[in-house]
């Protein structure tokens, strides 16, 4: 059987699925294509942390029973022992995707294994945000929304630690999981579902998506370019919007204590020619110390002891030249007079009928329950009113994955479902609030937690609560997966907190570090520090004359790579190719080029290979076959493995001699 619609052919028989001649489906005696089962799962959450684990209780293995046609669409039906339990229709899109929807004949079954036919060389990439591996071959992972947890390695020290405080994570905890991926034989497989899911890509032979419901459908679509593949999914999917004009100015400094504190730090940048262009302060709704370290009260109103007639202030920042940005989460703390003052039923509730009371780690809260209209609308004022209206220019939509699965809900869904979707509606609540207020060219926000359809209402994706080490699951270098596999999940534009943020068992940020990782800052799509989570014990760029010199640097040279970086984010917008790319996006021949994960594609004519160890003097990179030059030396490479300087101040980047930006290129070292 055959079906072709614009330049797609899709062809089916009793054994075999094919779309645009890649092979997607295929029975074999040792490997049904579907599996369906029932389970009942057990989830335990601390402070955002999950412990899942799965009873299944029935897997039957289905073969193909029937094959037929009728009018546009191909259908085959699975059975067991000649009993029909499932089928797979199958059409193309308008658009010429390949769209299969999967059809139960008794709706009891809540678990369904896909497996798609693989090749032992195929590589995949994706599943949303992905911070230790990029290439998914080999691996399982898990697909839940929740906090990454500290270390994110069980064969680390720090990991171990974190552990004995249900804080540790593994290779595939993220914030950002999504159940999509590309596959090196150019196709995405996106599925259209929020529930648990558990890709797994171990075996050579065929990739097992696992679902805990039936997904609505499972969609296909082919190109003979990644670059034409990513345009294709993020059409389907959403694509980010534009960053202000005002990005460009430099550093958004992390900073906070109040406004005198802000004041004093802000003329120590400005000592040092810091181009900044605006103040982040978390802390303008008031702070409480916890054995973690620093956090913040969850009273969206700022604090008039620590922000006094800020609205003022913030006007008096904008005259000069300086945007403000604050913090903000789905969530209200129990003992805040927002809290008090707040309908109970814009909250979730308990099994009770009582405000369901979530603990963040020594102080509990409420979760604002976004399927109630009422509520939804109610925060949107919030935000309007205490954040808008009041001149920020931007800030951060914190968490979003904590939703517990025990909660009650106004509308009545089911909370296994509405967790991984639970950041979708809160980026939603954001970008409708700007919208609205008709800011979307002023403001930016950005969020770490994401699910299918934050592309289309989160602006900018923010890489999470790193460590502040070296480490490579959790320090400075699985930022640069983090961007990669968002990139080709749809989110072209991110970053990452200079510095990181996690201090705990020992890991201290040091100068060393800030200062790498300012250095990669500069080479992505928006410059921002933070403080951390415990900013006394740590170091800060504004107490040393050097890394601030170092610092100062590098914001100059953010500036002036703009006409270049303002061109590689209309990329962005327009098609969806990620600014922070793969090797393999522009080098598809290159066989190397898809098993590199620390090294990224700036645009097209950008690569970037940043330092992620300490005292580290000389640098080995990877280049592909191409004529390339040292941004700052001159030096003159072909492709291949190549060791060059990289002291502090001299990230190891490289410009394409062929780009059109070379004059632009050529004036960077001079920053």
């Amino acid at each position: 059987m055959k079906l072709t619609h614009q330049n797609s052919t899709l062809i089916v028989d009793n054994q075999t699925v094919t779309f645009n001649h890649r092979l997607l489906l295929q029975q074999t005696d040792e490997s049904p294509i579907v599996f369906l089962g029932h389970g009942e799962e057990t989830v335990t959450m601390y402070r955002g942390n999950f412990d899942i684990d799965d009873q299944v209780d029935t897997r039957l293995a289905l073969t193909i029973i029937n094959a037929y046609q009728v009018a546009d669409k191909l259908a085959l039906e699975f059975g067991f022992q000649d009993v029909h339990y499932l089928t797979l229709e199958l059409t193309i899109d308008d658009q010429g995707r390949l769209v299969m929807i999967p059809q139960q004949v008794a709706a009891h079954w809540n678990r369904i294994w896909l497996r798609l036919a693989a090749t032992a060389d195929e590589k995949v990439y994706g599943a949303g945000e992905q911070m230790s591996h990029f290439n998914l071959r080999g691996r399982h992972f898990p697909l839940w929304t929740s906090e990454p947890g500290i270390g994110r390695n069980k064969h680390t020290l720090t990991t171990f630690k974190a552990d004995a405080d249900h804080a540790g994570g593994d290779y595939y905890t993220t914030n950002y999981p999504e159940p999509t991926f590309v596959s090196t034989h150019k196709y995405y497989c996106h599925t259209t579902s929020y529930a648990y899911a558990d890709f797994d890509f171990r075996h050579p032979d065929f990739h097992e998506l696992q679902h805990w419901q039936v997904p609505t459908s499972w969609t296909f679509e082919t190109a003979e370019t990644y670059v034409g593949l990513i345009e294709q999914l993020t059409s389907l999917l959403g694509r980010q919007a534009p960053l202000p004009d005002w990005t460009n100015q430099g550093l958004v400094a992390g900073l906070q204590g109040g406004t005198p504190r802000i004041e004093t730090l802000k003329r120590r940048f400005q000592d040092h020619h810091v181009a900044l262009a605006g103040i982040w302060a978390q802390d303008w709704e008031g702070i409480r110390m916890t054995s973690f370290g620093k956090r913040l009260f969850w009273n969206w109103q700022f604090d008039d002891n620590l922000y006094p007639e800020l609205p003022a202030q913030v006007k008096q920042w904008r005259q000069e030249g300086l945007r403000f940005l604050g913090y903000i989460n789905p969530y209200v703390a129990v003992d805040s007079p927002m809290f008090a003052q707040t309908n109970p039923d814009y909250f979730a509730k308990n099994k009770r009928g009582e405000v369901y009371e979530v603990d963040f780690g020594e102080f509990n809260c409420g979760v604002v329950d976004f399927t109630n209209p009422y509520a939804f609308k109610w925060f949107k004022s919030v935000i309007k009113t205490n954040l808008i209206d009041a001149g920020f220019a931007g800030w951060m939509a914190d968490f979003g994955e904590y939703l517990p699965t025990d909660v009650v809900l106004a509308d009545g869904s089911d909370p296994m479902v509405m967790h991984n979707q639970w950041p979708m509606l809160w980026a939603k609540c954001n970008y409708d609030a700007i919208h609205e207020a008709g800011k979307e060219a002023e403001i930016v926000t950005f969020m770490r937690a994401g699910a299918t359809g934050s592309q289309r209402y989160n602006p900018l994706l923010w890489a999470g609560d790193q460590s502040v080490n070296w480490s490579l699951d959790d320090g400075i270098a699985s930022t640069i997966p983090a961007a990669l596999s968002a990139g080709m999940t749809g989110n072209g534009l991110t970053h990452s907190d200079i510095g990181g943020y996690t201090s705990m068992y020992g890991n201290l940020r040091t100068k060393e570090l800030f200062m790498r990782w300012g250095e990669m800052a500069a080479f992505t799509p928006f410059m921002r520090s933070h403080e951390g989570n415990r900013p006394a014990e740590n170091f800060q760029v504004y107490d040393s004359g050097e890394a601030l010199d170092h610092l100062a640097k590098f914001t100059h040279v953010f500036q002036r790579l703009t006409p270049y970086r303002q061109a590689v984010i209309k990329e962005v917008v327009a098609h969806g190719t990620p600014a922070q790319r793969p090797l393999f996006m522009h080098y598809e021949d290159d066989p190397e080029s898809y098993s590199i994960q620390y090294e990224y594609l700036f645009g097209r004519d950008l690569l970037v290979a940043p330092v992620y160890q300490a005292e580290k003097l000389k640098w080995s990179v990877y280049l592909p076959d191409d004529d390339w030059v040292n941004l700052w030396t001159d030096e003159s490479f072909r492709g291949g493995h190549h060791e060059v300087d990289a002291p502090l101040g001299q990230i190891p980047v490289f410009y394409r001699k062929q780009s059109s930006y070379t004059d632009l290129f050529k004036t960077l070292k001079q920053a």
